[in-house]
């Protein structure tokens, strides 16, 4: 039976990605070795990584703009201490918007190195909406948001006009609509969601924004020490970069972020006109905050819920439970997965409601 993945991530990647990597396992680029045991310093891998450092900035539309791509290690978490590591000045500032799990992590580690400032939060309301009209204040080293938040479902639509760097979590939207990627100085995400297994995080940086805190910075948390060893200051995550480049390379075959979109908007529509429709489901999210990506709602009647968890694993879907912090369910669409396995989706909540 063929599985329909809603996991949250490490999520679904292309079919084609699964067996390209999977052959490069066997043996990559004819050489008679494994990506698993090729040197990360030959010829073959750091072509490779050329390619895929490029190919970021490409799709972003950030070629010749003062941008580096960085494939790196530690997950988007390790961002959250790396980002005020190299942004925030001694004795400096920085503000943060809180909307969920993740920003919120994100904060704590900003706390132990200078003043952080939260201008908004929708806490109160269990992170349900996007908060809007508050004030980044000027002399802020930088602005920090989450761009989609996956445990809430929700996602920003719009971002703050700021002279304010801006640096933005990613990590579970990240190529999947257009966005002037210009306006923000620091994007990172991990690989996990819409871009590769898990294993690597990429950061995208402009250059000019580094250097100026006057601090001294671990050699491995120093953005520009990555910069200047080209992503190669350690053993890269080999394996996770090239299976990142063959999904880059998808993606781009498909006609870039704008055509992706299209199919992500298409995607979430089927599936928010049936929770909207269907009066045994709701969702949770603000409608106009709601999550192209990660789409979390209930069951009105819980009494429902036996007969069906039973409907939709007997229809060969996988990991659509909710977040503990939320309940109910969670259907993360992203780049990958195909509009059939929402109609399958958005069949079975139909069924449901036919056998009550």
């Amino acid at each position: 039976m063929k599985k329909h993945n809603y996991s949250a991530g490490p999520c679904i990647l292309p079919q084609e990605v699964f067996e390209k990597s999977a052959q490069a396992i066997l043996d990559f680029n004819n050489s008679g070795l494994s990506i698993l045991e090729i040197s990360h310093r030959s010829m073959d891998f750091v072509a490779v990584m050329e390619e895929a450092r490029a190919l970021v900035l490409e799709l972003l539309g950030l070629e010749g703009k003062g941008y580096q791509a960085l494939f790196l290690q530690g997950g988007a978490s390790l961002e959250f201490l790396m980002v005020p590591y190299n942004l925030m000045k001694n004795n400096g500032k920085a503000s943060y918007l809180d909307t969920g799990t993740w920003a919120s992590a994100a904060i704590k580690e900003a706390k132990f190195f200078g003043e952080t400032i939260v201008v908004a939060s929708s806490k109160s309301e269990n992170y349900s909406f996007i908060p809007k009209d508050y004030t980044i204040p000027v002399d802020a080293d930088y602005f920090h948001c989450t761009s989609n938040n996956t445990i809430f479902g929700t996602q920003m639509k719009s971002f703050p006009e700021t002279n304010v760097p801006m640096v933005c979590d990613m990590s579970s939207d990240i190529f999947s609509r257009t966005l002037d990627f210009s306006k923000f100085d620091l994007i990172y995400a991990g690989a996990q969601k819409n871009m590769g297994p898990a294993g690597t995080t990429l950061v995208v940086v402009k250059e000019e924004i580094l250097g100026k805190t006057n601090r001294h910075i671990p050699s491995m948390l120093d953005y520009q020490q990555h910069i200047a060893k080209e992503s190669m200051y350690n053993t890269p995550a080999v394996f996770a970069i090239y299976s990142s480049l063959l999904t880059l390379k998808w993606l781009k075959n498909l006609g870039g972020i704008s055509a992706i979109e299209k199919i992500n908007e298409a995607k979430a529509n089927l599936l928010y006109e049936e929770i909207d429709r269907n009066p045994l489901f709701k969702g949770t999210a603000v409608k106009e905050d709601r999550s192209i990506m990660n789409a979390t709602f209930l069951l009105n009647d819980e009494t429902h819920k036996e007969q069906f968890d039973l409907l939709w694993k007997e229809a060969g879907i996988s990991g659509l439970n909710g977040h503990r912090s939320v309940g109910g369910y969670r259907a993360s669409m992203y780049n990958a997965l195909p509009i059939e396995s929402v109609q399958v989706l958005v069949d079975v909540m139909k069924n449901l409601e036919n056998r009550i």
